[in-house]
């Protein structure tokens, strides 16, 4: 099983058996099901890959893999942009309404990641889209990805200095 940090999603799914994945990446996998993030509208320009997986790339690391389960050769890069640019910000109302997200008991649990670019051979280079944040929602186990087309932000913005 692949261990998690954190509780990245908090859905329940009453199943004895870990659910086998098979990925170009990181070969094959037995995921909990209860992690499956289900993206109703998929990544832009991948809206056939509408079930995903995150986990992180190491221990301590500031970066996650959001790795598809319906295209075994799909993998995304995702950070915490907030690790970057603190004053990032998002307005997630119409987001929130779109998905029909409803608080919970324990309130609405959501987490903003943003996708990374890492050139080859670079990794000193590396940007992350600022414009198309990844939502997910903890409680619904459900993502979307935003697109902020009014924002003075880059899809470009360097993590590590100027590029």
């Amino acid at each position: 099983m692949c261990p998690w940090p954190r509780p990245f999603c908090t859905r329940t799914v009453h199943s004895e058996a870990a659910l086998k994945i098979e990925t170009t990446r990181f070969g094959d996998m037995e995921i909990d099901e209860g992690k499956i993030i289900s993206m109703p509208y998929g990544m832009l320009g991948f809206p056939q890959s509408r079930r995903f997986v995150l986990f992180p790339h190491k221990e301590d690391s500031p970066f996650y893999w959001f790795q598809s389960l319906d295209d075994p050769a799909l993998a995304f890069v995702l950070t915490n942009p907030f690790l970057f640019l603190s004053g990032y910000s998002v307005d997630l109302h119409e987001t929130i309404r779109r998905m029909s997200w409803e608080e919970t008991e324990h309130g609405l649990s959501l987490e903003i990641y943003v996708v990374v670019t890492i050139p080859s051979g670079a990794p000193e280079k590396m940007t992350a889209n600022l414009l198309g944040p990844v939502v997910i929602n903890n409680n619904t186990c459900q993502a979307v990805q935003v697109v902020l087309s009014d924002s003075p932000l880059s899809h470009r913005f360097p993590l590590f200095g100027n590029p």
